[in-house]
């Protein structure tokens, strides 16, 4: 099969697509064909040499999520036909024209959606689920900001909010993103420069009494800010850390506000954990998916022979939605 190969560590031009042979189902995984696949910030660093695929995940071949057909059940695998349109997250190998994935791991395809926007949508929505809905229990009618929301997670936690009856509001580096994010149901936005002076500003004017919850999808001086904005009894979850692993905070307010702190990964979970969140994904955001109540964003679209350009296109940092290779 063909497959997108880190040769070594460096920038995107390290990056070559190889025949390289076809994986093999075990007993409860099935195969997949690999209709298209969709590029994250973990496949760049993983392409840099700081981010290794876990264990028992190829370690050349980037690629969180892709949408595809079964090809192949293994010995033990009983949920899925051979034909039947897949999408799901597996720890690497999905810039590939086949990969290997547990049984449950995996969600059916609406039918409304095509194989480019089906990949632009597992490791997003998946996210953005398990982050407000489950680990913030996100509620009607409460707020929350959303730190990065032209992004392809926060574009998708915008969404996620209004499905839920909260009201999102979002922070990004450029006015466009925001403008973007508006269409899709943010309530306000702004581009920031200064978190640690602009966002509580920002939350005295959007609302008063401070956000129930904040998605910090940046890090760095973000997250002390973030918990500044926060009212009684906020909640906040902590997604990336493009803007810096180190955060300041200040204890006093976490203790005065009562205030919870979460960090969350999803390649870094055990297997039964990954599952779970996919059930609860399939579930719950699926049905919202096939009618067209929450949609994946789509940056661009490119060819699996231009991985380098793709990979260029998402460090490029003006992405708005998800880069999506067809393979």
């Amino acid at each position: 099969m063909k497959a997108a190969i880190i040769t070594k560590p460096g920038g995107p031009e390290v990056i070559e697509v190889k025949d390289v042979p076809q994986p093999k189902p075990a007993a409860d995984q099935v195969l997949v064909r690999v209709r298209a696949s969709a590029l994250n910030r973990a496949d760049l660093l993983q392409r840099q040499g700081r981010y290794p695929a876990p264990p028992g995940s190829p370690a050349d071949i980037p690629g969180l999520e892709f949408a595809g057909e079964v090809a192949e059940c293994g010995p033990d695998a009983r949920l899925w036909q051979p034909g039947a349109r897949v999408f799901g997250l597996v720890g690497g190998g999905a810039q590939a024209e086949y990969v290997v994935a547990h049984e449950r791991a995996l969600a059916e395809v609406p039918a409304n959606l095509s194989w480019t926007e089906a990949a632009a949508v597992p490791e997003v929505f998946i996210t953005a689920h398990d982050a407000l809905w489950i680990q913030a229990a996100l509620r009607p009618n409460e707020r929350v900001l959303i730190n990065a929301v032209g992004s392809g997670v926060g574009l998708a936690a915008t969404q996620l909010a209004r499905a839920i009856g909260a009201v999102p509001f979002g922070t990004s580096r450029t006015a466009d993103k925001i403008s973007r994010a508006k269409q899709l149901g943010l309530e306000a936005g702004a581009a920031v420069g200064d978190p640690a002076k602009e966002l509580p500003e920002l939350a005295k004017r959007w609302t008063p009494g401070g956000f129930d919850v904040v998605i910090d999808l940046v890090g760095g001086p973000y997250v002390g800010a973030a918990v500044e904005t926060l009212g009684m009894k906020g909640r906040l979850i902590l997604v990336g850390t493009t803007g810096g692993g180190t955060a300041e905070i200040k204890s006093g307010s976490m203790l005065y506000k009562r205030l919870t702190v979460k960090g969350t990964s999803l390649r870094a979970r055990p297997l039964e954990e990954k599952i779970a969140a996919t059930l609860a994904f399939a579930r719950e955001v699926v049905p919202l998916l096939a009618t067209g109540k929450v949609k994946p964003v789509i940056d661009r679209v490119f060819p699996l022979a231009e991985i380098t350009a793709a990979q260029s296109r998402l460090e490029s940092n003006e992405t708005v939605g998800k880069v999506v290779i067809e393979i």
